[in-house]
């Protein structure tokens, strides 16, 4: 397929803009792509786009932490590491463990709007998997024992416990 724009380079590049619901698609050679500026292509060739993670975190980042910025005095950081909210902001990443706990307060909205919740929803390893999976059952259950004493349900209250104890015999 030849370069819609100078029609003489095989077209490499295959371009599809959504604008307003709008789908425009544009074939291009390397040369004109360049050219145009629709993309940046280093050494290797390999796609680079303005939108990294690093900066569509660092978006939200901006957008949730405004007063942080402001006054810079206050910029958190990990105790364990060193690594700081201004790091972090920049490179989308942490230096340690510790950081999560260190930098928390800031960065759990900000794991929960780019996630969509802070809580490990993936795969367990099988070995310490039935571990972890009746240790969460167990944090579920109090949970809902906590709410049964709030509603003051104590028959459901006893059986709830009850079934944390038997939970806890297992283990």
């Amino acid at each position: 397929m030849l370069c819609e724009r100078c029609k003489k380079n095989d077209a490499s590049v295959h371009i599809a803009k959504i604008i307003n619901g709008v789908k425009q698609e544009i074939n291009l050679c390397e040369k004109c792509a360049k050219e145009m500026g629709t993309f940046s292509a280093p050494i290797d060739m390999s796609f680079a786009s303005p939108f990294t993670f690093q900066n569509i975190l660092g978006g939200i980042m901006d957008y949730i932490s405004e007063p942080l910025e402001k006054g810079t005095d206050n910029i958190p950081v990990c105790k364990n590491c060193g690594t700081n909210y201004t790091e972090f902001k920049e490179k989308g990443l942490l230096g340690c463990s510790e950081c999560y706990n260190n930098l928390g307060p800031i960065l759990m909205p900000i794991i929960k709007r780019v996630q969509g919740n802070i809580q490990h929803a993936g795969k367990i390893p099988q070995r310490a998997g039935k571990n972890i999976l009746e240790k969460k059952k167990i944090e579920e259950l109090k949970n809902e024992l906590q709410k049964a004493i709030d509603l003051e349900e104590y028959e459901k209250a006893a059986e709830i416990r009850d079934k944390i104890r038997e939970l806890k015999n297992e283990i």
